[in-house]
């Protein structure tokens, strides 16, 4: 697919690009409304088409916890009759806590941990089926509110009878702007993984205490250009990370539900870097 169409759905998916303005310029790039229209699907999540893993041997359970002002939603996975076990807080993209992150934290915990995919959307009752309007409601959420909310989420982890108390944190695009964000924030968490987030203020990367990895897809120029700032304070502070960036993949290529973005060959080595560094700092 035509690069340019890549990209302006990139632009509308993190902007305030209406979705008519959004299909008005994809006709003129694709030639027509009915190419358009056509071409949609194709960029669009499309959860049936994710590859399917069984989980057999996972105990799963949506759950709630106390946050700043209400009970924040989450979904938990966990291996089956096992204890003292790693604990990751799984972060959404934009749109909050779709199929997709869910099946995402259930990957975490057949990898042998205690995964907790948060709602972000909870102080509005929750993620809505209408993706376009939960990417609207991330906008909407306090920034401050929403940062306690998810380290309320890893001290709920931490207070766990079934976990070791170890904490790490994996997240996606919006989620990848938030493990920065926490790593920032939480001295005691003890592994980051950022996917094609937005990076902190280079400023405040002394506060940083834990292992960082981070996700960069080489196509992906909106987020990379923090990547210069931020690893330079990340080496002036001899911060402890790790920065991959692949090469001739798109924002959002570990997404397995977006055909046109999706690279199966960086998402499984990104996956496997990934969990290795949990195996190591969480065990």
């Amino acid at each position: 697919m035509d690069q340019k169409i890549i990209n302006l759905y990139d632009t509308y998916t993190h902007s305030g690009m209406s979705r008519k303005e959004f299909m008005k310029k994809l006709a003129i790039l694709t030639g027509s409304t009915a190419l358009a229209v056509s071409v949609l699907p194709l960029l669009e999540n499309n959860y049936a088409a994710a590859a399917t893993v069984h989980f057999d041997d996972l105990h799963t359970e949506n759950i709630t916890y106390k946050g700043v002002d209400g009970d924040v939603k989450a979904f938990l996975a966990k291996p089956k009759n096992k204890q003292h076990l790693g604990c990751v807080l799984v972060i959404h993209e934009n749109r909050g806590l779709n199929p997709h992150i869910i099946e995402v934290t259930k990957r975490v915990a057949n990898e042998g941990f205690l995964a907790l995919g948060v709602d972000a959307l909870s102080p509005f009752g929750g993620t809505p089926a209408d993706e376009d309007k939960g990417r609207e409601l991330i906008g909407k959420l306090d920034p401050e509110k929403n940062l306690n909310n998810y380290l309320l989420g890893l001290a709920y982890l931490r207070n766990r009878k079934d976990g070791n108390g170890k904490t790490g944190c994996i997240g996606f695009c919006w989620g990848g702007g938030m493990v920065g964000k926490l790593a920032v924030a939480d001295p005691k968490l003890q592994a980051g993984v950022a996917y094609y987030g937005a990076q902190p203020n280079p400023a405040d990367v002394p506060k940083i205490k834990t292992s960082i990895m981070l996700h960069y897809a080489g196509l992906d120029e909106r987020i990379n250009t923090g990547i210069p700032a931020f690893e330079a304070a990340l080496k002036e502070n001899k911060i402890d990370y790790q920065l991959f960036i692949y090469e001739d993949v798109n924002h959002a290529f570990n997404n397995d539900t977006a055909p046109t973005r999706y690279n199966k060959e960086a998402a499984t080595l990104a996956w496997k870097r990934s969990i290795t560094l949990f195996k190591d700092k969480l065990a």
